[in-house]
């Protein structure tokens, strides 16, 4: 985390800039949302609230509480052009038309409420359920909302009791309990939780119970103890009824009560888990957990394993265009980069995120790519560089939040220290604390005490122990409130160096143990080094004592002869034993040199043999390119010559045999010329090979645009043994379809396609829109030796061949690659 010189005089520009590295790991960032709403339409109604539920969970959270979640569902439901009403009506809404609904998602409320006064019955009390939410999940609490809401609330409970219909009875007085939770009365909320809950029971009611219990265990806070076990008889129930998206939903808010109640090991196996369950019911906005994935792995150190995750939400938001939360991927993957000491590449990234987060709506979450910018130049020592950025961004954009104000003051105090403008740098440490006693919830508690961390260690440096120690004891206090323990190196350094000023040095020497195991980046030469000094001061301490203790002994000796003569005989000992030692070690030395020497004409040995196979690996591919060159010119000139004959034949039908021939041996000269000019000499890359053949073939018979081709290929690497008969496979097909499938000049298309079906199994289509084929004509008029040819080639190839008439005629072959070459791991 830090690079440490010796304790007599640490390096702080390198300590603290490894500090403010540790700090990215920890940092929560948050996103905006995207200009363009992503593909949604291929989701159903329960997968669209599910997107909704994901997206909002994820931005609340990790806004760490500076956004409410009505205002979160307001984002996500923009983001991805979707009703927020969407977000709750699940109760009184099935997907058929919802009276009413059209004219409150538009806020035409007057109208809504006219249309109130006509209805009767169920009508009025789905109406009265819409407008009591629309007022309840404004964003924000506004007093005059809640007196609307409270109002249709109390009247759709009203006329849901005259109907005398549980259905509606629970619905309202689910609604009026979540009334109370936003007007702060959790008390009176949870008798309408509890009264839904116990009539539900009772009459065996599982899915009203499971949307009670949904509804009852979202609303409690998270460090609750009656949360998880609601939330895990939702989802229970949720899975008995088949209700895939709502029970994943709940699972999800159980994940969330894991993640801020410290068990964050759980939280990510339930993470894990969460991936295999939404891929189960083809729910491809994966992108949220595999983010938070990469934080909690980056946190615990797993590098390999947050850059794979990383990688991957980067690689799905591109490839389905959905930037709703771009600029927190970007830093998510700028944040391992910057872990590996890629700070130009993560800095990059950085830039990308605030680019896009200034151009959407801006929530003001794109201001921890911000500072994470500013985090990647100062560990590139450029504190001057990375004070005059925050400054111009700062003019333009000041911090909107208490957490963002608080973060911004750390940087500033970082860069200052690293430039070892100390007055300066206690400043801005004095002005984040300001900031930092203001924010007292569990979710923003790591960075709290990571900057209380922070700013003991430079007290400590400072060699100010008295401060330094205040606040340290800040962050074991804020453990103790959230009940959540906190371990850093900058923060047992920082003990370290208390202990060390007050003269504690075996406390010092176990602090700086704890500091030895969390490292991960420092060699172990100078730690090593350092613990030696430690023990030395500590042992020091100890061993004047017993000085003391053995001159008062020596008073009691009453021989001076004895002591002398027991010094002597020590020494001769010592001297006969220091010689031992001094042959043995003479010895290992020159034992040492000759295994050395050994091993060198080994090694010599081994790289001239290396040396000599790459010589042999070259000619034996340069052979094999150069046998494909003539292989290719054999077939050249059998074309020409074939093609000299039919200058002297009148028989239609041999012209015709020529013609085909010469399309045959194309087919596979084609294939040769790959080799030559590929690097790879073992496979032929299907797509070009392919549009190459059509190509050829569109010329050879003048097409023109009467007959048009359609391709479709895989990006496929076949061997040889594959390509060989699925060209003169194709050649045959595609001439077949050209003389007969469009009699009389017609036009016509004939559609190519090659596509993997499994792990190495792939499927040939050749398919036209022609006249098709008569399945009573003679073999003779059916190019019997062409389909002969093609039936062979498909056993060859161990295939499967099928044809058909549909709309025109459809030949597919079926084939695997038993042995694949050259497999290319396929990366979300």
């Amino acid at each position: 985390m830090f690079h440490q010189k010796p304790i007599q005089k640490p390096n702080i520009k390198q300590i603290m800039k490894r500090s403010f590295a540790f700090y990215l790991i920890i940092l929560i960032t948050s996103s905006s949302f995207a200009q363009l709403a992503p593909a949604v339409a291929k989701y159903d109604l329960s997968k669209k609230r599910l997107l909704i539920q994901s997206c909002s969970m994820y931005l609340y959270n990790a806004n760490q509480g500076a956004i409410d979640l009505d205002s979160a569902v307001v984002v996500a439901c923009k983001a991805y052009k979707l009703p927020v009403s969407l977000s709750y009506n699940e109760g009184f809404y099935d997907g058929t038309k919802l009276v009413g609904s059209d004219l409150i998602e538009k806020g035409d409320i007057n109208s809504a409420k006219k249309l109130l006064g006509k209805s009767k019955a169920e009508d009025k009390i789905k109406i009265l359920l819409q407008l009591g939410s629309f007022y309840l999940f404004k964003p924000g609490t506004k007093e005059e909302d809640l007196k609307n809401a409270k109002t249709f609330i109390d009247q759709a409970v009203l006329v849901s009791n005259q109907l005398k219909i549980k259905k509606w009875q629970h619905e309202s007085f689910l609604l009026l309990g979540k009334y109370y939770y936003q007007a702060n009365n959790q008390a009176e909320g949870n008798k309408y939780f509890t009264q839904v809950i116990s009539e539900c029971r009772k009459q065996n009611d599982n899915r009203g119970l499971a949307e009670a219990l949904d509804a009852y265990g979202t609303l409690l806070f998270n460090l609750d103890p009656k949360k998880e076990k609601i939330l895990e008889e939702a989802v229970s129930l949720y899975a008995s009824l088949g209700m895939e998206e709502k029970r994943i939903e709940n699972y999800m808010k159980i994940t969330t009560i894991y993640f801020w109640g410290g068990k964050v090991n759980e939280a990510k196996k339930r993470l894990y888990q969460n991936l295999v369950d939404l891929r189960k019911i083809n729910f491809t906005h994966q992108q949220f957990a595999e983010t938070t994935i990469t934080f909690i792995e980056l946190g615990q150190h797993n590098i390999p394993t947050a850059l794979y995750y990383a990688l991957k939400s980067v690689k799905r938001m591109e490839a389905e265009k959905d930037y709703t939360f771009g600029d927190i991927f970007y830093t998510r993957l700028g944040d391992v980069y910057n872990t590996y000491g890629h700070n130009e590449e993560a800095l990059e990234l950085y830039k990308k995120s605030i680019k896009i987060g200034q151009k959407t709506l801006d929530t003001g979450t794109w201001y921890k790519s911000f500072l994470s910018a500013v985090a990647a130049l100062s560990i590139k020592k450029k504190d001057e560089e990375a004070l005059a950025y925050i400054n111009t961004v700062t003019a333009d954009y000041p911090p909107k939040s208490i957490f963002d104000k608080m973060l911004l003051a750390y940087a500033r105090a970082n860069c200052y220290g690293s430039l070892k403008k100390y007055d300066l740098a206690e400043k801005y440490f004095i002005e984040m604390d300001s900031y930092a006693r203001q924010l007292n919830a569990p979710e923003t508690f790591r960075e709290v005490t990571h900057c209380y961390a922070s700013m003991a260690y430079f007290y400590s440096f400072i060699n100010n122990a008295q401060k330094a120690k205040f606040y340290a004891d800040k962050v074991f206090a804020l453990s103790k409130i959230h009940k959540k323990r906190y371990n850093s190196e900058i923060f047992q350094y920082s003990l370290y160096k208390i202990d060390s000023l007050n003269g504690n040095y075996l406390g010092a020497l176990e602090h700086y143990r704890n500091v030895k195991k969390l490292s991960d980046s420092t060699s172990g030469i100078n730690k090593n080094k350092q613990i030696d000094e430690l023990k030395i001061d500590y042992e020091t301490a100890s061993k004047e004592q017993k000085i003391k203790l053995l001159n008062d002994q020596d008073k009691l000796q009453k021989s001076e002869l004895q002591k002398s003569r027991l010094l002597n005989s020590v020494s001769i000992w010592s001297l006969v034993l220091l010689l031992v030692i001094i042959a043995l070690l003479f010895n290992r030395y020159r034992l040492k040199q000759r295994n050395h020497a050994k091993l060198e004409i080994k090694e010599r040995e081994i790289n001239q043999k290396n040396i000599n196979l790459k010589h042999l690996l070259d000619e034996k591919e340069w052979l094999l390119k150069e046998i494909h060159h003539r292989v290719k010119n054999n077939l050249q000139t059998v074309i020409s010559l074939l093609n000299s004959q039919s200058a002297y034949l009148e028989n239609d039908m041999a012209l015709s045999a020529i013609k085909n021939s010469q399309h045959r041996i194309h087919s596979m000269s084609l294939i040769h010329q790959k080799l030559y000019n590929s690097e790879n000499i073992s496979t032929i890359n299907m797509p070009n090979y392919i549009k190459e053949l059509v190509e050829y073939l569109r010329e050879s018979f003048s097409l023109g645009q009467r007959i048009r081709f359609e391709v479709k290929v895989d990006p496929l690497e076949l061997d040889v043994a594959h390509a060989v008969p699925l060209g003169l496979i194709l050649n045959e097909a595609i001439t077949n379809s050209i003389k007969y499938a469009f009699p009389e000049d017609r036009t016509g298309m004939i559609y190519i396609t090659l596509e993997t079906i499994g792990e190495n199994q792939y499927v040939l289509t050749i398919s036209d829109n022609g006249i098709g084929f008569n399945t009573n004509l003679s073999s003779k008029k059916a190019n019997s030796f062409g389909m002969s040819l093609i039936k062979g080639l498909t056993d060859d190839l161990d295939g499967k061949l099928t044809m058909e008439n549909n709309n025109g005629t459809i030949l597919k072959i079926e084939f695997s690659q038993e042995f694949p070459l050259n497999q290319k791991r396929e990366v979300i």
